[in-house]
């Protein structure tokens, strides 16, 4: 199966002399999640903004397939002056949308509302539908559910792992009990 993600020999730091990456390689197929876990500071944002082309690294190759991001803080991934479904359809097509909405706890009604209006693990939520609306290949998740109660944590996992078919996935986590319940392969940031 192809690779969905082919990062090769990447070097970065935001200075020369303190580098964050160092020929670092990592290859990700459909069908598979790899988490990535690090201390704060250890690069694991970093590497996704390089991935997303938002930065450019000092050495080295990313390819990657057709990408959306859960972003840890999903306040500042919406904008406060549009409804939630504005923001969605502007992105993704709606289809499929009730299925994924009643996986992830969601009453259609919130997605009328601004994003100030809802609770950090609604918002969240909102968030997960947008990027699996968008039909990814490749999932960036962002410690997708620290804002949310361990039962909902759970659900939204699985709800996840449930679309592994479609394609592949990249978590960032603190939480290396999630990292050991659903990564294929566990990649360990910031220890030389």
């Amino acid at each position: 199966m192809a690779s969905i993600l082919e990062i090769e020999n990447l070097s970065f730091g935001y200075s020369k002399e303190k580098l964050l990456f160092e020929n670092l390689s990592l290859t990700l197929k459909k069908g598979e999640i790899k988490a990535i876990v690090g201390e704060s500071g250890a690069g694991k944002s970093t590497l996704f903004e390089l991935i997303l082309q938002n930065l450019k690294p000092l050495t080295g190759t990313i390819k990657s397939a057709k990408i959306s991001q859960v972003f840890q803080d999903p306040y500042s991934s919406f904008h406060p002056s549009y409804t939630l479904k504005n923001q969605i359809e502007e992105v993704a097509s709606l289809e499929g949308m009730h299925a994924i909405l009643h996986t992830l706890n969601l009453e259609e009604n919130l997605l009328l509302k601004l994003p100030h209006e809802l609770s950090g693990g609604q918002l969240q939520r909102a968030s997960i539908l947008r990027a699996m609306l968008m039909r990814p290949e490749l999932l960036l998740l962002d410690e997708p559910t620290s804002a949310l109660d361990n039962v909902i944590q759970l659900e939204v996992m699985q709800m996840l792992l449930q679309n592994l078919d479609t394609m592949g996935m990249l978590l960032i986590t603190h939480d290396m009990d999630l990292a050991r319940w659903c990564a294929d392969e566990i990649i360990i940031l910031g220890r030389k």
